[in-house]
């Protein structure tokens, strides 16, 4: 009985396929097999039921669970205590914001790579709901999010708030304009697709304010948001600072509203039981990296 052999039974159990614990442990699948069969040899019990399209943990594999946890969580622990200048190295797979993407990301890239050079970031761009169940599935190691998590699989911590404000064309609205019940009946709101951690803060301000959303113009894409926006189509909510290079060239100007929009939480998710040095390593580098004030390279280009 090994480590390997353990931790490859583990995760083969945890995330529910042999091809995403295989990719997980950056082995091959049949490489993965042959150590979840070297430990059943070595234990003398199937662990995995492969009658069907899908294997299912046996009796014994269910009851050895926890018990392989526990000796992961000990290794994790010695590794922990006794080997801090330990070399982070392979690939880490982050999901991000639109957002987080033209903002700090690039930032943090280079940060991780001056300190961990032998090891590559993957990210892949997303919406919240989608990151959320590719972390829990085990696909992505972490993600910065918006939004609660309901899964008990993940850990989710807040590490960043925005201030968001409600934008306008000039074309539509007079910068300052203080947006009531009557006057949000006029205007279409452009707004993330519920799919979106902005969505349940949209929802949760409008029921506080009283205000009935005359129409709600869905949208995957900050870009196409802002787009839309510009171009006078409807009233969008926008993170302030980020957008403040369009209203300084007059392309959108700030609204008011009553009461004013909450402060969005951006929150760093991983599995509740990926205690990998890894992991760890990435929150610590976002918690040092994550700045929303910084620009859109492609705005203040452009932006004197």
């Amino acid at each position: 009985m090994t480590l390997k052999q353990l931790e490859a039974f583990y995760w083969a159990a945890t995330l529910g396929t042999f091809a995403i614990a295989a990719e997980r442990l950056h082995v091959t699948q049949s490489t993965l097999s042959k150590r979840i069969a070297e430990l059943e040899d070595s234990l003398g019990n199937a662990l995995f039921d492969r009658s069907g399209q899908r294997a299912q943990l046996t009796p014994a594999g269910t009851a050895l669970l926890p018990r392989v946890r526990a000796m992961l969580d000990l290794e994790n622990d010695i590794r922990e205590t006794l080997a801090r200048g330990e070399v982070i190295e392979g690939r880490c797979h982050v999901g991000i914001s639109e957002l987080s993407a033209t903002t700090w990301f690039p930032a943090f890239v280079a940060a991780v790579g001056q300190q961990y050079p032998l090891l590559q970031i993957h990210p892949q761009v997303g919406l919240t709901k989608e990151l959320e169940r590719l972390v829990e599935r085990g696909k992505l190691d972490c993600a910065v999010v918006t939004g609660s998590s309901v899964s008990a699989e993940l850990h989710c911590e807040t590490i960043a708030e925005v201030d968001f404000s409600w934008m306008a064309s000039p074309a539509r609205l007079k910068r300052g304009t203080v947006l009531d019940a009557a006057r949000m009946a006029l205007h279409p709101v452009i707004a993330s697709s519920v799919d979106s951690g902005l969505a349940e803060p949209l929802q949760a301000w409008a029921t506080h304010a009283g205000v009935q959303l005359r129409e709600v113009l869905p949208c995957n894409s900050l870009t196409t948001i802002l787009a839309m926006t510009v171009a006078g189509m409807g009233i969008s909510f926008l993170p302030r600072h980020y957008v403040q290079p369009l209203v300084r060239r007059k392309m959108l100007v700030e609204l008011r509203s009553d009461p004013p929009l909450p402060t969005i939480a951006y929150r760093f998710i991983r599995r509740r039981d990926d205690t990998r040095q890894l992991v760890a390593r990435m929150r610590a580098a976002v918690v040092q990296e994550i700045d929303f004030d910084m620009p859109n390279p492609l705005w203040s280009a452009g932006s004197g």
